[in-house]
């Protein structure tokens, strides 16, 4: 793979305001561009393209996620921001929503204003 390529994400919305607020203001990520067809988002260096379509079906796993080095800090500020996060009975997961791998690695996951399923990271490696 040449080395001038670099990723773009794909996201889908049936609710184009609320998903520019839920991305930019509650998640922190910049908008970069808004369309009639899609918000392009810059998260971080990666660019996160969120296509407005009539209708989103939601997948039942994780579209998207954030590795992070203070899951409980990170949680704590969304929680404050009014986001949830989501509770599976298979998992058990702390009063906080995260689930403990086998690794040790943390994980927890909210969904966005269309039902997405984002997630949030704490690898225990580098």
């Amino acid at each position: 793979m040449k080395k001038s390529r670099q990723p773009v994400s794909f996201l889908a919305t049936d609710k184009p305001d609320a998903a520019r607020v839920f991305y930019a203001d509650v998640l922190g990520l910049v908008l970069r561009e808004s369309t009639p067809f899609s918000l392009v988002f810059l998260d971080g260096d990666h660019t996160l393209r969120v296509q407005i379509v009539a209708k989103v079906q939601p997948a039942d796993y994780t579209a998207y996620g954030w590795r992070v080095t203070d899951i409980t800090g990170e949680i704590e500020m969304l929680s404050s921001k009014g986001v949830q996060f989501e509770r599976y009975a298979q998992l058990p997961q702390d009063e906080l929503g995260i689930w403990t791998t086998q690794d040790g690695s943390q994980i927890a996951w909210f969904l966005d204003p269309s039902g997405n399923t984002l997630s949030l990271t704490e690898y225990t490696q580098a």
